[in-house]
């Protein structure tokens, strides 16, 4: 195997030195002016850079010498780009990423700067300074980075360390069970915290947020209940950080909203006992007309959620608005809020504040009574949990669905928006819905001439969707051609995406998947939206492709459709994250001979999966390996040839068979022997 390699390293067909070089500028200086730095890994970031800064003049001077180079260099500088793409993802991830769960995990992090630095020094040892063409400053330079390289060790910035320690002490003292200060939080000690990461506005809150609810979605898959949990458990004390830190901005905004009469209401309603004044009441435990503990939380039209006495006495007065938001309410159904009742009721515990509502004495006995009974029920998570709520459930979408039959344009984009939040949680509200008869009426709203309209009428169609038999009444009712006009031509970006999800939802049966890939326009709409579509919209038609071409007569349509070039692009599309997702659908293309044909057209196919190999999810290395395999098998020389003139190929196979899954290492041996066999056509074996 020694012997092999170094013939297979000179190949004059290595790789071309112009675009090696005019990649590695464009990446470095892509890397080198990244502005708005994190706050977290701030020092190893920084570093980073500085080390990017100074290769970038080796690469401008090889490229302004435009002489031959050695193949070492050529190696050298082949891993350097790897190098760097690794640099330039990680960097992104600190930016983009969650701020309190990069500090959580500053180790880990701090870990990875340490080895991508340990593999610049690496690449850096085979590369032939002497014989460049270089200026005595340039050669200086890369020396000193080399030699700082070799004995980089790794750095924890211990300020981080601290902060965090400070957030854990913090959380952990809100969870003791037996401690007196249960429940109170050192919202002070926290803003603290949250500022040095770089938390300082409710927007930059409602950010870590939503970057917060991505990770956990990430590591659903990956990372265990415990470390989804303790996310969980960060956007809880995020959102409740907020509503304490910025309460007395929102408390003000809140009067100021407030029309004189709800003020006047306010004084009527407000009957708070003395104790629960002491405490520093949660806004999202308080009601906005009474500005008061809620004791009795029920949902309006709007979906605004107020305790029940005020809105009553609101809406007793004659008015027909929410308060809150001013908005008309198109019915006067006050529906329980038997998730927030329970919070309510759990912080009341926590805090030895009482939890009976407001009554009379005379029946004071009996509502005490009763809310005892209540406080040992179990948390009720949805509203459709019990018959009562599954009642006024049936009762507001037999309305809504009442309004979308007949109302003006304006009723029936208020009625479809408010079936689309009432099928986005619960399969009972997704069954009532339908049953309602609403489906028929979603689809006729497809073609509506108001873009709202037929927005909220294609995203309530995927909210019902997801419930199985749904999916049956949903192409009953003929939709799946209004979907891909939809999808096609519809009025608005997210109106064309959510047509695309739905159809991914519908196709989950096979059934649908041979009905869907039978109308001409569904996957050539399909790939449009591949490569027009945002980074959400991407990723949606990916999956329905996919689910499509499960089917084998699909398979075929997906590649006449154009759909290979796009998938490719995505994998260099760093942006668009969906590296997996293209992968899964080029691997079910190879299922068809006209899928293997045109994948093998691709130049730059080869390359990324190389590096996939090795920096690739697990799914994506054992797709990649499926897809190399199949590429090179049953007349694939000309593409074994492009691999093995690459020289980081054997050893990512070797590594990937040594230490891959199963299915990996078992692909990644059967191309290895099949390399050999062209290797030894060649009279150049490889094992």
């Amino acid at each position: 195997m020694d012997a092999a390699l170094p013939p297979l390293m000179v190949s004059s067909g290595f790789l071309p030195t112009g675009p090696l070089l005019e990649s590695l500028t464009y990446i470095s200086s892509e890397v080198i002016s990244m502005d708005k730095l994190p706050f977290v890994q701030i020092k190893n970031v920084s570093t980073m850079i500085r080390r990017i800064k100074l290769l970038s003049s080796l690469y401008e001077e090889i490229q302004e010498t435009n002489s031959p180079l050695p193949p070492s260099s050529i190696l050298c500088l082949t891993e350097l780009f790897s190098v760097i793409r690794r640099v330039k993802h990680l960097i992104q991830a600190c930016k983009e990423g969650s701020a309190l769960w990069n500090l959580v995990q500053t180790e880990i992090i701090s870990n990875q700067f340490h080895v991508i630095v340990t593999e610049m020094g690496r690449a850096l040892d085979i590369l032939p300074l002497s014989l460049l063409n270089l200026t005595a400053d340039t050669k200086e330079q890369v020396e000193l980075l080399h030699k700082q390289a070799k004995r980089v060790e790794l750095y924890v910035d211990t300020r981080e360390i601290q902060r965090r320690e400070e957030l854990l002490q913090v959380m952990a003292s809100n969870n003791e069970k037996n401690s007196k200060n249960k429940g109170f939080i050192d919202f002070r000690k926290l803003k603290e915290i949250f500022s040095s990461i770089g938390l300082r506005s409710s927007f930059d809150y409602d950010q870590e947020i939503t970057n917060l609810e991505a990770e956990a979605e990430k590591q659903a898959g990956t990372g265990g209940l415990i470390v989804v949990s303790n996310i969980n458990n960060l956007i809880s004390l995020v959102s409740l950080s907020k509503s304490m830190i910025f309460s007395n901005e929102e408390t003000e905004k809140t009067h100021r909203d407030l029309t004189p009469h709800s003020a006047s209401l306010r004084h009527q309603v407000h009957s708070s006992s003395s104790q629960s004044m002491v405490f520093n009441v949660p806004d999202e435990f308080r009601c906005p007309i009474s500005l008061d503990l809620i004791r009795d939380p029920v949902i309006v039209a709007s979906g605004q959620t107020y305790d029940r006495n005020s809105i009553a006495q609101w809406i007793n007065s004659g008015h027909h608005t929410c308060p809150k938001t001013g908005q008309r309410l198109i019915h006067m159904a006050l529906i329980p809020n038997y998730a927030l009742k329970s919070l309510i009721h759990q912080w009341c515990q926590e805090n030895n504040i009482p939890v009976s509502e407001p009554t009379s004495s005379s029946s004071s006995s009996l509502e005490r009574s009763n809310s005892k009974r209540k406080l040992c029920e179990k948390a009720i998570d949805h509203i459709s949990a019990t018959k009562k709520a599954v009642d006024a459930v049936k009762m507001t979408a037999e309305f809504l669905v009442g309004k979308l039959a007949t109302g003006s344009l304006d009723i029936q984009r208020q009625a479809a928006y408010e079936l689309r939040l009432l099928a986005k949680t619960g399969m009972d509200n997704r069954r009532l819905i339908a049953e309602a008869g609403a489906i028929p009426f979603l689809v006729t709203l497809l073609h509506s001439p108001d873009p709202r309209i037929q927005e909220n009428a294609v995203t309530a169609l995927l909210n019902l969707s997801i419930f199985d038999n749904n999916k049956i009444l949903i192409m009953a009712a003929g939709a799946i051609d209004s979907i891909i006009d939809v999808l096609l031509s519809g009025k608005t970006t997210e109106a064309r995406e959510n047509a695309a999800a739905a159809i991914f939802s519908l196709s989950i049966i096979d059934d649908y998947k041979v009905m869907i890939g039978a109308r001409p326009r569904a996957i050539p709409a399909l790939v449009r939206l591949l490569g027009e579509g945002s980074t959400a919209g991407k990723r949606d038609a990916a999956t329905a492709l996919f689910n499509l071409a499960v089917y084998n007569v699909n398979k075929a349509s997906v590649v006449v459709a154009g759909a290979v070039p796009l998938l490719v692009d995505l994998l260099m599309d760093d942006k668009a994250g969906i590296t997996d997702d293209a992968l899964a659908v080029l691997v079910l293309l190879l299922g068809c001979s006209e899928g293997v044909e045109e994948i093998r057209k691709s130049r730059v196919l080869v390359p990324l999966l190389i590096d996939l190999l090795r920096f690739g999810s697990p799914k994506g290395k054992e797709n990649s390996i499926t897809l190399l395999l199949g590429l090179c098998k049953d007349g694939g020389e000309d593409v074994a040839r492009r691999l093995l003139i690459i020289p980081r190929s054997i050893p990512s196979l070797q590594s990937l068979a040594a230490e891959g899954s199963l299915k990996s290492r078992r692909k990644a041996e059967a191309l290895l022997r099949l390399l050999n066999r062209c290797c030894s056509q060649s009279r150049n074996p490889v094992e």
